[in-house]
């Protein structure tokens, strides 16, 4: 599986298809999608997956360099229900279809979503692998040199595999995504029901052997230990290469108010494009900080920041609504 940066021939994304899911902040939740394509397709070229019916809504709110394809859908994660790419050793894609039961069954129906793999792959015209593992790509972060990190949290919850061990799940990873070393931190975000604690919103490669981490410097506050001991954990880790990680803390935690519920917009959840990378923000003091931080992680890339409190009450950011498609011949 190739490393986020590395060169990507487009990004896909979905348009918002459940009302009921928002819970009033529908039309909300569509102009921050719509605001998230447009700052990416700045950098590389979109794939916009719309339920049959609506393709002409989503071309109206996205122009530009979007390719719009109609195919059925439940909800617009496609991080989690999309498909997962690698490359062999002859730069030739496959798209990895793992099981997607929406997060242990959490939110139903999702017998589209389980199948929208199999119709984007058909649509990229890339070959598809299935594998008989529930995975979600929100839980893995990879440097494209071997070496992945998940959580425990997550993967070992007993809503996603409960058949299979850590040993079991370790195999599968590495037979899909060809990976060696396997690092677990324990934890999510405190807040993170929706996912059981993916790892896009604590910790995310940005280049072999560096991290960016998700810290937090309020003792009060439940994340404070979390996250403590996810540090601990890749302190004392070391990848495919044999090298100890250089951690980039990132301690800033905006919560938001929407509509008399507290929110939690993640800066750890960005999106690393084609020269840039684009980041949830909170409308908030501490953005400038976070981007600050952030853009010192990725010298010559463009740092572009995004308002999105309605994706954060969905329960994600925006690396949870976007997958890279690696460019042909990215040789691994």
């Amino acid at each position: 599986m190739p490393a986020e940066w590395e060169p990507h021939e487009r990004c896909l994304l979905a348009w918002p298809s459940r009302a009921e899911l928002w819970e009033g902040h529908f039309e909300a939740a569509k102009r921050e999608y719509a605001a998230t394509v447009e700052a990416i397709a700045q950098f590389e070229p979109v794939t916009l997956v719309a339920l049959p019916g609506s393709g002409a809504e989503a071309r109206r709110a996205c122009p530009g360099d979007v390719d719009v394809v109609e195919i059925p859908i439940d909800d617009s994660w496609l991080r989690d229900s999309g498909p997962i790419f690698v490359v062999d050793d002859r730069g030739h894609r496959r798209g990895i279809d793992f099981v997607f039961n929406s997060w242990g069954e959490r939110f139903v129906p999702f017998d589209r979503d389980a199948a929208v793999t199999a119709g984007i792959l058909r649509h990229l015209n890339v070959d598809r692998v299935a594998s008989p593992m529930v995975l979600e790509g929100g839980s893995l972060t990879v440097d494209g040199e071997g070496t992945l990190i998940t959580t425990e949290q997550c993967l070992l919850n007993p809503n996603r595999n409960p058949a299979m061990t850590r040993e079991d799940i370790e195999a599968e990873l590495r037979s899909t995504l060809g990976v060696s070393q396997i690092i677990w931190l324990p934890w999510g975000h405190y807040e993170d029901s929706h996912t059981d604690g993916h790892i896009d919103g604590v910790c995310t490669y940005v280049d072999a052997g560096r991290v960016i981490v998700q810290t937090c410097e309020d003792p009060s506050n439940p994340n404070y230990g979390l996250m403590a001991e996810n540090v601990a954990a890749l302190g004392s880790s070391r990848d495919a290469k044999g090298r100890s990680l250089e951690i980039i803390e990132l301690p800033f935690l905006p919560y938001g108010d929407l509509d008399g519920q507290e929110i939690l917009c993640s800066y750890a959840n960005f999106y690393v494009a084609n020269g840039g990378v684009v980041v949830p923000i909170a409308d908030h003091p501490m953005d400038a900080e976070a981007l600050g931080v952030i853009a010192g992680a990725f010298p010559g890339r463009e740092v572009v920041g995004v308002v999105s409190r309605v994706i954060a009450f969905g329960g994600g950011g925006t690396h949870c609504i976007t997958q890279q498609v690696p460019a042909t011949g990215t040789l691994r």
